[in-house]
């Protein structure tokens, strides 16, 4: 019976070492070894996509969702009268699938940069066609495709992260932006 309680301290003694050596390993070779990810962005990516009838793409936006953390958002974090990437990090993306109508615009199918200038009391929608830019220090009105004015709007509930979707209308979507308070709704039509 010594002899089996020994051989198994033994041998969990033997698959300890290397564990205890593999922690002394200094971290400059630990990370040399493996990937080096960045941390969790706190404004995390995200995407939305509208289907049409037959389940077929119609439009996606692309954006990074700041959180409020108890912060006066409009007027403040998101200052009034200024064109903003509509999220955070990388400058928001909407790819349509089809020539779309925005307002009274058609717009050919593709991916464009969404700008917005927020106002008190109604937003600016822009879409540009520069792309793949980050914020809007790279922001270019001879670009603007499109520009729509669309109302603000109260939000019954408090929106802790700058949030999109879809909604589907007759013809088309209207996609909503929400953050703290408030939303507006910009509509897209098939044509």
């Amino acid at each position: 019976m010594k002899r089996i309680f020994f051989a198994i301290v033994f041998l969990l003694g033997g698959i300890t070492v290397p564990q205890i050596q593999a922690q002394d390993v200094p971290e400059t070779k630990q990370k040399a070894e493996g990937p080096n990810f960045s941390k969790l962005d706190v404004s995390p990516l995200d995407v939305v996509l509208f289907r049409g009838e037959n389940n077929e793409p119609l439009a996606k936006v692309l954006y990074s969702r700041p959180q409020a953390r108890e912060r006066e958002v409009f007027g403040k974090l998101v200052p009034y009268g200024e064109v903003w990437r509509t999220g955070a990090n990388e400058a928001t993306e909407i790819t349509l699938f089809q020539d779309m109508q925005v307002g009274d615009k058609i717009i050919k199918k593709g991916t464009y940069t969404l700008f917005t200038i927020p106002h008190e009391k109604e937003w600016i929608v822009i879409l540009n066609n520069s792309t793949n830019i980050w914020g809007a220090y790279d922001y270019h009105v001879e670009k603007d495709v499109a520009r729509i004015t669309v109302p603000v709007r109260t939000s019954k509930t408090r929106i802790e992260a700058l949030s999109m979707a879809f909604e589907p209308i007759e013809n088309g979507a209207k996609l909503q932006i929400g953050w703290d308070d408030r939303y507006v709704e910009i509509p897209f039509k098939k044509v």
